[in-house]
């Protein structure tokens, strides 16, 4: 089969490996789209993912598939059916994973970060890990199942209720996502701040009631028009300081402020804690998806999230570099692989 393996120094090695079988509780898989993730830029990098990443590996985290063999022992699936991968596999065993934290595992695998993933014809996977999707749904819609449970955590962490205003930091595919969650969630108002019109109206298109560039001059003002007093939820979706600052700003009194984005390892900011205390403000993360790739599965075979707006370019596994290189830019949104 071809795989594009990362060999780390942001290096890809296009090779032919044998095809997996099936052992005891696996299955094998058919992939067939794999997006390409921030998580993957930054190992690309030399930076870590959810798990520390050793390589030689096959990366590709976010994708769907279709079953091909079923190992001895497993029930509910078979051959034929499209399924969608959560990649995160907990040890069950370490105190978080007993303490109901699990995706805080600190013995945590994943699919496509330190096992073979989706940016190969075929992946090897454990039974467990595989959701079935209605045969209708198409597989680049599919391959958006585990950054929408990623982003279902963090709606659940940020705790929206129905007639809150709520902004959106940032208009990436995350950022698009969560506009539609909020909107789903009940939020009254919707602003996003995204300085690229492309990703603006996309929002707008999406959910988001109005959409404001922050680097022009004039933006204070018409987010105060919009917003009045500030935003009662912020969702932060970039990881960079300028928009961790934004985020503050436009927070409301007893607001809650999500920091969803992944930041570069390094990065700090300096926490204004006058603000903090004077409008009793909560801070959360948010880290991958517990329990919550079910419920994605649920909401795209019901046609409840549109990735139409949010896909925007498409490569082969022999283009994975200029994939790499094209989710870096401000043209793409969304970039996905296909493994045909």
């Amino acid at each position: 089969m071809k795989a594009a393996r990362f060999l780390g120094n942001e290096t890809f090695e296009v090779a032919e490996l044998p095809q997996p079988h099936a052992g005891p509780g696996e299955l094998v898989l058919r992939n067939k789209v794999c997006g390409v993730c921030g998580t993957d830029v930054h190992i690309y990098h030399g930076e870590p993912g959810s798990a520390d990443v050793c390589p030689p590996v096959v990366l590709g985290h976010e994708y769907s598939a279709q079953v091909v063999e079923v190992g001895p022992g497993v029930s509910g699936f078979a051959v034929g059916d499209h399924v969608t991968v959560d990649p995160n596999i907990y040890c069950g065993c370490c105190d978080p994973c007993q303490n109901g934290k699990k995706q805080l595992c600190q013995h945590m695998e994943a699919i496509g970060v330190t096992r073979d993933g989706g940016f190969a014809q075929y992946s090897l996977i454990p039974a467990s890990q595989a959701f079935k999707l209605d045969p209708t749904v198409s597989f680049e819609a599919a391959a958006m199942a585990e950054p929408l449970a990623c982003c279902i955590h963090g709606i659940d962490l940020a705790g929206i209720r129905p007639g809150q205003k709520v902004c959106v930091v940032g208009g990436g595919a995350i950022g698009l996502i969560m506009v539609q969650l909020a909107k789903l969630s009940g939020a009254a108002k919707i602003l996003l701040s995204e300085p690229n019109q492309k990703r603006r109206e996309a929002g707008l298109a999406l959910g988001a009631d109005v959409a404001i560039d922050p680097t022009q001059p004039g933006w204070e003002a018409a987010f105060s028009q919009e917003m009045g007093e500030g935003a009662h939820v912020v969702i932060e979706c970039v990881g960079n300081v300028p928009a961790v600052k934004s985020a503050f700003q436009f927070a409301a009194k007893g607001a809650t402020i999500l920091l969803f984005s992944v930041p570069k390892v390094d990065s700090t900011f300096e926490l204004p804690l006058f603000d903090v205390y004077k409008k009793e403000l909560t801070i959360k993360g948010s880290f991958v998806n517990p329990d919550t790739h079910a419920r994605a599965v649920e909401l795209i075979n019901h046609g409840k999230v549109d990735f139409g707006h949010i896909i925007t370019h498409r490569f082969t596994l022999d283009q994975l570099p200029q994939a790499i290189a094209m989710q870096m830019s401000d043209e793409s949104i969304k970039v996905v692989v296909e493994a045909e």
